[in-house]
């Protein structure tokens, strides 16, 4: 049924070299002399590992367990032995090492034993456990856990389900050619995802130049007796990126803040319905994957390779020219070269592309920008590409930020057009690793205060405590020596009380009897001279009496001289 489809701003049409590789059936790849598997290898907490060097491994063996909720299970990708768990190179821009499990293959690859999942007795939650352990994550580059975008809003009602098959970057044909030798898998696969959404429209979007694809996928769905339907889309990069292709087939433009689960829309890609499929129909979880070998090779082709597999082993599969100088992961506009051949394949490995000066000249010098505005009009998100170089070569990290510069996809559209062929995603990733930086030191910094603080306020408390601690001890101690000093007190025999108030009062009374005594004494001692005189001695006393009064009447203080006389 035709359907009327939207446009999105931007885009554009490089060449796509994808007829190169699309002429053969998928191979599948030997398995080298060893494997090495990232733990990361998705978006959120690093697999912890649960075997050690000597272990021997079954094919789908656990050997890393999901760290947390958004994270996804590592297995192992073939049986042997486990060499070591330890740093090795991975498939980074930056060439850092990462932990990873080393296997030495033993040639036999034999599976563990496998079960299916019966889906239909299981409940959604029990079902996006399974897709966890079995390391199920979007195949299509980011490398979401898919359990986590299987967990409708709960706001919002699924309204479309959309399947990326779109494929828009150069050289990349592995979900091409999934789509057309594996159509029932990816159906059976999406049907899974439908079940758990429950949108009411489930959209496979294609892009028209894969009219085998398209084909397949109709004739698939036709037989599943599904009602989903498959659209093709026009040619125009990037149109698989997801919230292009979801405004292409809904009209629904995803707002920077916000996810496409807030509108109603979620969006997987089509090998990712596949694995999911794999995993649940036949226990086997994720351990190999599609990859596109193609660029400067003798034959360019599909392989299903081990997880782990060096690249450059997997690159020579192809044969590649004399003259490659370098392996490009992706493609050649989101791509970047890998630092080491021996990097390992890892689950968002879709594209090798043999990297020459033939293939890929050199870019002239950068020029300085001319402000022509040519990357403000194939920006797909409607941003200001020559506001945030300018702004990042400035290392103004706070107003690339106001210029929105984390809603830059890092397509490479804008670099693809400029006049003056500045590496504008250069200039954005540095901005936003800067950023990134900053933002890990300041809340490295914030929780080193947090913990000073914390110190701070333990040791005011422990001091607190032990003033508190010691007052109630002195407390105590005062407490425990009155009512010590109140038993004895209370403890003491009556007759013992008794005797010691008889000795008190004979103490008072001797002391009162001394002071009778003594007050006696003074009274027998004044004179008594003066009783029964004559008549002639009281004339006597008389008379000495009145010249007595007479000689203290007289002032006894001696003349002072006047002061001329007290001159020295």
């Amino acid at each position: 049924m035709p359907m009327n489809l939207f446009t999105f701003k931007g885009g554009v049409k490089p060449p796509t070299h994808k007829t190169q590789s699309v002429g053969l059936p998928i191979a599948v790849a030997p398995l080298p002399s060893r494997l090495v598997v990232p733990l990361h290898q998705s978006i959120g907490g690093t697999p912890q590992p649960v075997v050690a060097a000597g272990d021997k491994v079954l094919k789908g063996q656990l050997i890393g367990e999901a760290d947390g909720w958004i994270s996804a299970a590592v297995h192992a990708p073939t049986s042997g032995t486990v060499l070591e768990v330890g740093p090795h190179v991975q498939p980074h821009p930056s060439g850092l090492d990462a932990p990873c499990v080393v296997i030495a293959p033993d040639g036999q690859d034999r599976w563990i034993e496998r079960q299916p999942f019966d889906h239909a007795a299981a409940s959604p939650d029990e079902i996006r456990r399974y897709l966890q352990r079995s390391g199920v994550v979007g195949l299509g580059g980011a490398v979401f856990p898919t359990h986590g975008k299987l967990t409708p809003a709960k706001s919002m009602v699924m309204a479309e389900l959309v399947i990326n098959g779109a494929e828009c970057e150069p050289f990349i044909t592995c979900d091409d050619l999934l789509m057309r030798e594996r159509a029932d898998d990816v159906v059976r696969g999406i049907g899974i995802f439908r079940d758990l959404l429950q949108p009411r429209k489930v959209l496979i979007g294609i892009e028209d130049n894969k009219p085998q694809a398209v084909a397949a996928m109709r004739a698939a769905v036709a037989t599943a007796g599904e009602d989903f339907a498959v659209i093709e889309v026009p040619t125009l990069y990037p149109a698989g990126g997801a919230k292009q292709l979801i405004r292409v087939l809904t009209g629904k433009e995803v707002p920077a803040a916000k996810r496409s689960t807030d509108l109603g829309v979620q969006c997987f890609n089509v090998a990712t319905a596949y694995t999911a499929w794999r995993a649940i129909a036949h226990g086997e979880p994720v351990v190999s994957r599609l990859v596109t070998v193609a660029g400067n090779v003798r034959q360019a082709r599909n392989y299903e390779v081990a997880i782990g597999a060096p690249m450059d082993e997997v690159l020579a599969l192809a044969g590649p020219q004399p003259d490659t100088d370098g392996i490009v992961m992706g493609g050649p506009m989101m791509g970047f070269l890998v630092p080491d051949g021996r990097a390992p394949v890892v689950k968002a490995t879709n594209c090798l592309i043999a990297h020459s000066a033939r293939l890929f000249p050199p870019k002239a010098p950068e020029m300085p920008c001319i402000r022509c505005g040519a990357c403000a009009e194939v920006c797909p998100h409607e941003l200001q590409p020559f506001e945030l170089y300018w702004f990042a070569r400035a290392k103004n990290f706070g107003k690339t930020q106001e210029y929105a510069l984390f809603d830059c996809i890092e397509c490479g559209c804008c670099s693809y057009v400029c006049p003056s062929r500045i590496p504008l995603v250069h200039y954005f990733r540095f901005a936003k690793s800067e950023i990134w930086a900053r933002e890990r030191e300041k809340n490295a910094a914030d929780e080193a205060k947090a913990r000073y603080e914390f110190k701070q306020f333990r040791d005011e408390r422990e001091k607190t405590e032990k003033t508190e601690k010691l007052a109630k001890a002195a407390a105590a101690q005062t407490a425990r020596k009155a009512t010590e000093s109140n038993a004895a007190a209370t403890d003491t025999p009556p007759a013992a009380a008794t005797a010691a108030d008889a000795e008190k009062a004979a103490k008072v009374a001797a002391i009162q009897a001394a002071m009778e005594r003594a007050k006696a004494q003074r009274a027998a001692a004044q004179p008594k001279n003066t009783d029964h005189l004559t008549p002639e001695q009281q004339r006597t006393t008389a008379e000495i009496e009145a010249r007595r009064v007479a000689a203290q009447q007289v002032d006894p203080t001696p003349a002072v001289p006047p002061a001329s006389e007290n001159k020295e």
